[in-house]
């Protein structure tokens, strides 16, 4: 079955470019997830997710770029997430709940409006089957964009990560930090919603990190082991897509929670078996 599966994706050239989308995606939604863990934004990712459907519907109208609608509308939803909790008194999940909820509301209602090629179903779970060489293209862009960033930032993105009252006291400027970080999240969600999706492109931010936050405790190996997380999930989810006819997103995601599940019982230190096993010898 595996010698089919890459005859497939050699002979295929559309399964070759949804291989090798999937593959990119799973690396780069792994790298930023895992600052996306530290500084506890998985919501606000779920948030963009679903607040950029009304930005795809809009761009359909005006003929342009998917890209380009979902990104303003992502960077919409994020300072209106921002703006709202300095200026009221509601904690940040009602907020983020709010927000998203009302965009997703929008970008639904939009969608059936409009009545185009727009296909809610392609939106909302992907289509990686459809993805060009431009989209490959775009992917790639977003994130070596993503990978500079990480590089040139790391140990801004390092203190603010896990300590923002210290990065103030160090003259960081982290309100800038926190809305460019956003901004590359935004991008790293659009460019991969062809490939799962507006629902399903938060398990690949998170699963990769979240398996790699308990095998580790040094952060440029969780980095590592989270892109090398993505990029398998993504090779081996496409893999029983192609082979047994399955949803290529679903697979990937269901890859995923099968490491994480895994990982979680198994782990050396942070593991379920061992937990257990550590507890019982203090309670001897």
């Amino acid at each position: 079955m595996i010698s089919n599966f890459f005859d497939i994706i050699i002979t295929h050239a559309f399964m070759g470019r949804a291989v090798i989308a999937a593959v990119l995606v799973g690396v780069i939604a792994a790298a930023i997830g895992t600052f996306v863990i530290l500084r506890g934004l998985s919501l606000m990712g779920d948030a963009i997710a679903h607040a950029v459907i009304p930005g795809v519907a809009i761009s359909q109208v005006l003929g342009i770029s998917h890209l380009m609608g979902a990104t303003v509308f992502g960077v919409l939803a994020s300072f209106a997430i921002g703006f709202i909790s300095e200026k009221s008194k509601l904690k940040k999940d009602a907020i983020i709940g709010i927000v998203f909820s009302s965009f997703f509301a929008l970008g639904l209602i939009l969608i059936s409006r409009i009545r185009t090629v727009t296909d809610l179903h392609s939106v909302l779970f992907g289509n990686v089957l459809t993805v060009s060489a431009s989209d490959i293209t775009a992917i790639s862009v977003v994130g070596a964009l993503l990978l500079l960033f990480i590089v040139l930032l790391y140990k801004e993105l390092l203190i603010t990560s896990f300590d923002e009252t210290l990065a103030k006291v160090y003259g960081l400027k982290t309100r800038a930090m926190h809305y460019a970080f956003l901004f590359m999240l935004t991008l790293v969600i659009v460019t991969s919603l062809q490939v799962v999706g507006a629902i399903l492109i938060v398990a690949m931010i998170i699963a990769p990190a979240a398996t790699s936050y308990l095998l580790t405790n040094r952060l440029p190996v969780m980095i590592a082991l989270s892109m090398t997380i993505g990029a398998a999930a993504a090779m081996i989810g496409m893999f029983f897509s192609l082979t047994f006819n399955m949803p290529s997103g679903a697979s990937i995601v269901l890859t995923l929670a099968a490491i994480f599940t895994i990982t979680l019982i198994f782990a050396p230190k942070k593991g379920l078996i061992f937990q257990i096993k550590n507890n019982s010898n203090v309670r001897h």
